[in-house]
């Protein structure tokens, strides 16, 4: 996979995607990432990539030209035309399940906006979707692009050591994901609960959904409608008050 972020801060980029899972990733050639500064397509001596807004207001907004060039560059640089992202706080907030989608393309552009956001024209002729990463404000999109990024890497095989890890944690199966514990066995009093210690693993599976259906329930109980349940998954929210 090729992702492509269009930012003012590329270097803020640059730090993160070097390190760790997707660094090492990165490295290997897993990932193909790629960071780009958009000054680099400003056509005036300055490298201006803002201006006023018409109507007036406050603050600036970054100008259309130069976001157009460099993603025509991009596209010009891969056969298939990239699925291009803006990262914005109007945007469809991120899920696990957006994630997975997103995964599977093979090109993605990821355009971070500054200041006070982006020229509309851009995102009407070249954004395919806006996404956000909460209801909140950044003061710029490289966080958001950096998250989005991460979250979709750890999806690709090779990635990660197995795809286990991915798979048994929160919201890739619809449910929060279970407690657990590492050595010792008991710390400050406080003891490793004893079916994760039988060796049993038919019923540490099965005590995992049950904790993970409990997890949910208690911490995000509007997931527990979008979740696919079966009988021993109502018996037990049954028995814990949970389902009638």
């Amino acid at each position: 996979m090729r992702i492509d972020i269009i930012t003012l801060f590329p270097e803020m980029c640059e730090a993160v995607l070097n390190e760790s899972i997707i660094g090492r990733a990165r490295a290997k050639g897993i990932v193909d990432l790629r960071c780009h500064q958009l000054r680099d397509y400003a056509f005036d001596k300055h490298k201006r990539v803002d201006d006023s807004t018409y109507g007036g207001g406050m603050g600036m907004l970054m100008k259309a030209e130069p976001i157009a060039l460099c993603i025509e560059d991009l596209c010009g640089q891969v056969s298939d035309r990239p699925h291009i992202i803006y990262l914005s706080p109007k945007g469809t907030t991120l899920t696990q399940e957006k994630v997975r989608s997103l995964a599977a393309y093979d090109n993605l552009v990821l355009l971070c906006g500054h200041y006070e956001g982006v020229d509309q024209r851009v995102l009407d002729t070249y954004i395919d979707e806006e996404l956000s990463i909460g209801d909140y404000v950044l003061t710029g999109g490289e966080l958001p692009a950096l998250v989005l990024t991460d979250s979709i890497c750890r999806m690709i095989p090779g990635v990660l050591s197995d795809d286990l890890c991915f798979e048994e944690e929160s919201h890739y199966s619809g449910l929060l994901e279970y407690p657990q514990y590492t050595k010792p066995a008991v710390w400050r009093d406080q003891a490793v609960p004893e079916v994760l210690l039988s060796g049993h693993h038919a019923n540490i599976e099965r005590w995992r959904r049950e904790q993970a259906l409990l997890e949910t329930a208690r911490r995000r109980p509007d997931l527990l409608t979008k979740v696919a349940l079966d009988e021993k998954d109502r018996k037990f929210l049954r028995e814990k008050g949970i389902l009638e």
